[in-house]
């Protein structure tokens, strides 16, 4: 397989399966194209119709936008339980995911993923903090339901106990909430020190903050 990404300093779309195909250990070629440079679009059409990435290769086949990757490969490799195998935490990942990928405008717009500065007094409108009291809600739903923080255990850190999908469309969030320093609950900060503790997570953050690149339209501060 092959998996074609933006920048890791800014693009999140591109984090979510690029982390959940390594923590998973699905063996994976990765093509990276830097966003928003004068080839950019012509190099993203190359490997889709829709000149977007993130895109997965297998074979003949062309999988774009990172929820129909995400679920493609719990397809492709069923014994990895990339969705949590209890029905009704499935049914919930599968919710909280859909959620992420396609609300919380005001945070995706005035928090932008940029791994290599630290903001911690900007983005804060009302707007930003009603995304993120519902991330937070989130969070502590889903680990109150199906984590193991009771006693403050980290053997099984994430939002299903085990790490998923979920995790890995919450993952660019993890980055705004470091980057932008968000105060949260002891149970969100927990979350957000074992997903930022990953080997995979700390992969992509030495990988993005050596990138050259320094793209104007994502760096609004």
């Amino acid at each position: 397989m092959k998996l074609v990404i933006g920048n890791k300093n800014y693009s999140s779309w591109s984090l979510r399966p690029w982390l959940l195909m390594r923590v998973k250990n699905i063996p994976f070629e990765e093509i990276l194209i830097s966003l928003y440079q004068a080839d950019s679009k012509a190099q993203q059409l190359r490997h889709s119709p829709a000149g977007k990435v993130p895109v997965l290769i297998d074979g003949d086949r062309r999988i774009w936008d990172s929820l129909a990757i995400a679920e493609y490969l719990a397809e492709q490799f069923p014994q990895r339980a990339l969705w949590p195998r209890d029905v009704a935490a499935r049914a919930l990942a599968r919710s909280v995911s859909a959620e992420m990928h396609s609300g919380f405008a005001s945070l995706r717009a005035q928090m932008p993923m940029n791994l290599r500065v630290s903001h911690p007094d900007k983005g804060r409108s009302p707007e930003v903090l009603a995304d993120i009291a519902r991330i937070c809600t989130i969070w502590e739903d889903c680990r109150r339901l199906y984590g193991s923080d009771d006693d403050g255990a980290q053997s099984r850190p994430f939002l299903f106990g085990d790490f998923s999908i979920a995790d890995a469309f919450y993952a660019p969030v993890v980055t705004r909430f470091i980057t932008y320093a968000v105060p949260l609950s002891p149970v969100c900060g927990r979350y957000v020190q074992a997903m930022h503790a990953l080997p995979a997570m700390q992969d992509w953050y030495r990988a993005g903050v050596l990138e050259a690149e320094r793209l104007a339209i994502c760096e609004i501060y």
